[in-house]
């Protein structure tokens, strides 16, 4: 007797909603095609750059730290099994200008690690606290903590090593594919139509286009939005000062200065990103990039935060767009007028820390299986602007990128 030949998914999208997709898919038993526009890791995806923080620190949302506490034990296995090591557990500091209290993501944050087990160490309860961090002005910051569990991941590298094992599993890769459309028989979404005209059919089609996402799918303008933050490339005099024990990846006062960093990379550069509500733009937009007035912003906070950074020299600036749903939280569903559209999108940014998990959600929404975090990341069209307050809190509580 002939086996039933696999069931057909087109996933749209290379960055790291749409690879972990493809990888979860395929090891299912789908016949998955991944299509993009390339060049592959694409340079303005959100989860391209040189780094992305990885942490378990979500304030009070319990579900998020539950979810990144699978999420990092499986970064550290990917570890051991890729050639080098992509993920870097350097540690993560938040630093705050007042004593932790009630309601701010900090403490909400410090309070759930001890609640489920973790061991932040407070910051002033430990003596050494200053000293073991040197570069940060004492009289700025009086509380905060430090979580040894966490640290960065160098993400464009990660995206083009799950691109690899995509296709040594079997995802058929199609680069240079632009996506136009969705190409619908009835009511159903039975394919994609190209920018060049072809039509690719599948029975199931996942779309991860990241900040694209509002402007491909016009029908999802009134739950996205794409908001662009500017990302600092720069190059300390004293490369020794920002090695990870001394400067590891830090929130500073994130809720109320929005900048975060990380340590000296292999390039030899200190990444500071900001991290807030952001500009809103079109993915395409000749606005995409950073404004002398972003960069006189950081200036002033590094003249007040870390002054041994204050004069370096930017050697490179992006604009990071991200996809933020009006609540904050991230949408993977099915679309309930297209029957076999799943969008798979909202808050790229934070997601990239999620890539070892975000794969076998997206399939178990293909699937309908039961996930109680699909309930949390469900169509929700009641979601809307009026939201913008509740994103903005959330976003203060999600921590940096």
């Amino acid at each position: 007797m002939c086996a039933m030949p696999a069931q057909t998914v087109i996933v749209v999208g290379a960055g790291v909603y749409g690879v972990t997709a493809a990888l979860s898919l395929s090891r299912r038993g789908y016949a998955v095609s991944l299509f993009d526009p390339g060049p592959l890791p694409h340079p303005l995806a959100a989860s391209t750059d040189i780094s992305k923080v990885v942490r378990l620190d979500y304030g009070p949302d319990e579900a998020y730290m539950a979810l990144m506490e699978t999420a990092l034990e499986r970064w550290r296995e990917w570890n051991t099994i890729w050639p080098q090591p992509l993920y870097h557990e350097t540690g993560f500091l938040l630093l705050c200008p007042t004593p932790m209290a009630p309601g701010e993501y900090e403490y909400e944050s410090y309070q759930l690690l001890l609640h489920r087990g973790h061991r932040p160490e407070r910051l002033d309860a430990v003596a050494a606290g200053r000293r073991r961090y040197p570069l940060w002005q004492a009289d700025q910051y009086v509380d905060g903590y430090f979580n040894p569990e966490g640290g960065y991941a160098e993400s464009g590298r990660v995206v083009a090593r799950l691109i690899e094992e995509a296709q040594r599993q079997g995802v058929r890769l199609f680069a240079g594919q632009k996506f136009e459309r969705v190409h619908e028989a009835g009511s159903r979404a039975a394919g994609i139509v190209t920018t060049a005209g072809e039509i690719f059919k599948a029975d199931w089609i996942v779309t991860a286009l990241g900040a694209w996402t509002p402007h491909l799918l016009p029908f999802t303008q009134d739950f996205f939005r794409s908001t662009g933050m500017p990302v600092f490339h720069l190059q300390p005099a004293n490369r020794e000062f920002f090695q990870p024990e001394h400067f590891p990846v830090f929130n500073a006062d994130i809720s109320h200065t929005g900048y975060y960093g990380f340590p000296l990379n292999r390039e030899g550069v200190v990444k500071i990103a900001n991290h807030g509500i952001g500009r809103e733009m079109s993915p395409e937009s000749a606005e995409r990039v950073v404004t002398v007035e972003e960069t006189e912003q950081l200036r002033d906070f590094l003249r007040g935060a870390l002054p041994d950074l204050a004069d370096a020299p930017i050697v490179y600036t992006r604009v990071c767009l991200y996809c933020d749903t009006w609540d904050g939280h991230f949408w993977i569903a099915r679309d309930p007028q297209r029957e076999g559209l799943i969008i798979a999108a909202g808050d790229s940014g934070h997601g990239f820390k999620f890539a070892p998990v975000l794969g076998d959600i997206i399939a178990d929404a293909v699937e309908g299986a039961p996930n109680p975090l699909l309930h949390k990341f469900r169509w929700r069209p009641e979601v809307h602007p009026a939201h913008s307050e509740e994103a903005a809190r959330h976003k203060r509580m999600a921590g940096g990128r």
